[in-house]
This record gives C-alpha cells, sequence and structure tokens, in this order.
C-alpha cells in the first residue's frame, strides 16, 4: 500500500511541476510588485508590502486589504495575460519579455502588460499592429512557451 501511495503521490507531483506556468516575477512580484486588481480601474498603483498573497506558487503586492481579498475571491479575473510577460512579444517573436508595470491594457475583461523603455512602446505597436489580430496570434505562442524550463 505505502508503495502504491508513493506511485501516486510521484504522478501528481510530476504533474503538477510539467504544467508549471512561468510567471514574469521580476522583483519578486508578478506585475513588478504593482496592485493587478487596480489596473482594472483603469489605473497602475503599486503594491504595498503589507498585503500580499501567493497564487500558483508567485507572489502578488496590493494596495490594500480590499483588493486582497477581491483577488483572493476571483484570482484568475487579475491575473495578468502570457504570465505577466510583454504580450507583444509573445505575439510577434514567441517571446518572454519583461515589462513596464505602468504600460497595461485592459481588453475583453483581461489584463495586458506591456514592454515600454528607450523609446519603445509596445503597447502602442498592439494597437497600431491590429490588436485582435496579435492577441491571436498571442494566445498560439503562449501555449508554446507558458510552461518553466
Amino acid at each position: 500500500m505505502k508503495k502504491i501511495i508513493t506511485a501516486l503521490l510521484l504522478v501528481v507531483v510530476t504533474t503538477i511541476s510539467a504544467q508549471n506556468i512561468d510567471y514574469n516575477t521580476s522583483k519578486s512580484f508578478v506585475a513588478e510588485g504593482y496592485d493587478v486588481t487596480e489596473y482594472f480601474n483603469n489605473k497602475a498603483v503599486k503594491g504595498n508590502s503589507k498585503f500580499v498573497t501567493t497564487h500558483d506558487n508567485v507572489k502578488y503586492k496590493f494596495a490594500n486589504q480590499e483588493n486582497l481579498e477581491k483577488f483572493k475571491k476571483d484570482p484568475n479575473k487579475y491575473i495578468p495575460q502570457y504570465g505577466g510577460y510583454c504580450a507583444y512579444a509573445v505575439a510577434v517573436n514567441s517571446e518572454k519579455v519583461d515589462i513596464n508595470p505602468k504600460t497595461f491594457e485592459i481588453r475583453d475583461g483581461k489584463l495586458y502588460l506591456f514592454y515600454n523603455s528607450w523609446g519603445i512602446n509596445t503597447l502602442d505597436k498592439w494597437i497600431e499592429e491590429d490588436a485582435e489580430k496579435l492577441q491571436i496570434k498571442a494566445d498560439q505562442n503562449w501555449q508554446n512557451i507558458k510552461t518553466k524550463k
């Protein structure tokens, strides 16, 4: 019986780790510690170290207790697409690129984050190059690059 339980646990652990999504945890938090619930209020707000939670083995910061509770009730609503990597880079190059947490878009009730530095704002490119088509391409590419290596 112990051998069967050990074998089953090994299968479960292997399955879980094999499907582990690679989240962008630059600065140790998703969205570089910005409050993912505030993006849905069209604001980029830094989280506070007093209000932290872990979901799917990664950490999130929140501006206040209310936002933390909001996230805990429905985390999948607030998790950034593509693990929090730049949506444009996932679409165009099938690459995981860091983001600027102040550069974001809410589209169809989902959070998309973008790279914005050195005069390159990929949110502008995302919109100029047809966001709907890029979103479809990013969804396809993400299936191939979403797990940790």
